[in-house]
């Protein structure tokens, strides 16, 4: 009997530690939530402040930083469609369309972008291709890949490059192609790539010039 009164209480006080033990958890996830979403407002609002300061520069600053990014994303879109054919990349202006996209007045901005470009494309290229080659090409396919591209950018905590990833899936399961469906996304990899090295190498290079001048944008 005491025996029996011994390990009733026992297990009494195992469900009690397991309670608290879940309690002490559950409240530690409550309160990661809570911090989530504060950084999250806190980036939308140091995003639209950014936005609002850019607007209130002068005009002249405003001519200066504008005609600068576009000779900049001119000369960086030539220099990346110019030599996709000789690298047998059949389809160049995706490489100029991406050098347009990743050049920015920032060398970091540029970074970012280029990491968010390139990590984008291969991750809609390949959930797009895999989606292709296991369930053939239609609409419900399609809106799968789209999913599962976008899901996975946010696993690998690059939700800033679940666009791209779409767009890629869109492309691979959309658009009309001549030859392999593997050709196709591997070129598509290839293109996008290529232009995000030309963005930073331009980038890069206008940067050091403008340092070397003094030049400040």
């Amino acid at each position: 009997m005491r025996v029996e009164q011994a390990m009733r209480r026992a297990g009494e006080g195992d469900g009690a530690e397991r309670a608290v033990e879940d309690a002490v958890r559950a409240e530690a996830d409550s309160e990661v939530s809570r911090r989530a979403d504060r950084d999250t407002s806190r980036i939308h609002w140091l995003r639209d402040q950014t936005a609002r300061l850019r607007k209130r520069l002068p005009l002249r600053r405003r001519l200066a930083g504008g005609l600068s990014h576009g000779v900049m994303s001119s000369v960086a879109a030539i220099a990346a469609y110019l030599p996709t054919q000789v690298l047998g990349l059949r389809e160049g202006f995706w490489a100029a369309i991406t050098a347009v996209a990743v050049a920015q007045t920032e060398f970091g901005a540029t970074r970012s972008t280029a990491r968010d470009q390139f990590t984008g494309a291969a991750i809609g290229g390949a959930i797009g291709l895999a989606a292709y080659l296991t369930l053939g090409p239609s609409v419900p396919t399609y809106a799968v890949a789209v999913v599962l591209a976008i899901l996975a950018c946010w696993l690998v905590n690059v939700a800033s490059a679940c666009r791209l990833a779409g767009i890629t899936a869109t492309i691979i399961l959309l658009v009309p192609h001549l030859g392999p469906v593997e050709r196709m996304a591997g070129s598509r990899v290839l293109e996008v790539g290529w232009g995000v090295c030309v963005a930073i190498a331009t980038v890069w290079l206008v940067t050091r010039v403008n340092r070397w001048l003094g030049v400040k944008l």
